[in-house]
């Protein structure tokens, strides 16, 4: 188990939630992850990390499979320009390579935003370290566990 996965499964642990990390099979897009796991595109939570320009700190927008971040809605919610985040950035404030971005198990903390599509489903499945697990979740759960605040940035 690396040391991602093994972050994000203390994190679920320290938080109380007992739930199980599923391994996809490298799946490297949303759509895979929801055929790998049988749910529906959107039930997949993906971890978008943006740079922000100002700050240069990276800003985690949490969106459902089938939406797309509007980098000017984002923008405005971060309250800065926001720019693409590189892998340098994403895993030095994240821990985490692209493609296995999880919600939880941060090196330090993020600030975070959730699109409210999430909220429409009894469990959505977001990624647990590495790009080729995942991990399933009441998304109720996903704003408290997260600090994440609900707001409208998908396209």
């Amino acid at each position: 188990m690396s040391k991602s996965h093994k972050r994000v499964r203390a994190a679920l642990d320290d938080a109380g939630l007992p739930v199980e990390i599923v391994e996809t099979n490298g799946a490297r897009t949303a759509q895979m992850a929801a055929d790998a796991v049988g749910c529906a595109l959107d039930q997949i939570a993906k971890s978008i990390i943006f740079r922000g320009e100002t700050s240069g700190k990276a800003i985690l927008f949490l969106t459902a499979g089938g939406n797309q971040v509007d980098v000017e809605k984002a923008s405005a919610l971060a309250g800065e320009p926001l720019g693409k985040a590189d892998a340098a950035l994403v895993r030095a404030q994240t821990g985490f390579a692209i493609g296995g971005v999880s919600p939880v198990g941060h090196l330090s903390p993020i600030r975070a935003f959730i699109d409210a599509r999430l909220m429409a489903f009894d469990t959505v499945w977001a990624a647990a370290g590495t790009p080729n697990h995942v991990f399933a979740l009441c998304p109720s759960k996903l704003p408290d566990l997260t600090g994440a605040e609900a707001a409208n940035f998908t396209v």
